[in-house]
């Protein structure tokens, strides 16, 4: 691979599955609005998100380098989950999507130059009923405050509290990297 590729997030999960993947990168983040249009429907507010954060890191870059920017959400019954903002915002967040069904939607987008491929990765989570003390724990423990949603699958609570995943496990992660692999494929 003779292009550089810059991943555009902080996110140590993105990180780790493109190191699984093999993909040589580094890391550059800009700090980003993350606002979006309220017409947007759902399903493209990651698109969205993740084109202003790529946007954000190859306005300073120089030719030969491809950027990766990715930003996900949980959707419970049409309303739009992101990180919270407290641990008390982490127990509503996950009592509201225990014993619930919900959707984790990835938006990515990969740019290089004016060279664009952006798409979103929707995944279905079914969460088994939890307690508000298997709830309590897992967020004084592992402090899910940077997730969207308040839950890493990859964490206790997926071992626990997950009852099935349709779709691609490591979109929940953050990343759908086998269908980004595909994308890289296609613009290499």
């Amino acid at each position: 691979m003779n292009k550089k590729i810059i991943l555009a997030s902080g996110s140590p999960r993105r990180k780790t599955l493109l190191e699984w993947a093999e993909v040589p990168f580094e890391v550059i983040v800009k700090p980003t609005d993350e606002s979006y249009p309220s017409e947007l429907a759902i399903d493209e507010v990651p698109v969205h998100i993740a084109r202003q954060k790529a946007l954000a890191v190859a306005r300073e870059l120089t030719n030969n380098k491809l950027v990766i920017a990715a930003d996900t959400i949980v959707v419970l019954e049409n309303e739009m989950i992101g990180k919270p903002t407290s641990r008390e915002d982490a127990i509503q967040i996950l009592s509201k999507l225990a014993g619930k069904t919900h959707r984790v939607i990835t938006g990515v987008v990969l740019l290089e130059g004016t060279k664009e491929t952006a798409f979103a990765d929707s995944t279905t989570v079914h969460f088994h009923p939890l307690t508000q003390e298997q709830i309590s724990f897992y967020v004084d423990k592992y402090k899910p405050y940077d997730k969207a949603g308040a839950y890493a699958i990859q964490e206790w609570i997926g071992v626990v509290g997950i009852k099935s995943v349709e779709g691609d496990f490591y979109n929940v992660m953050g990343l759908p990297v086998s269908r980004v692999l595909q994308a890289l494929q296609a613009m290499l």
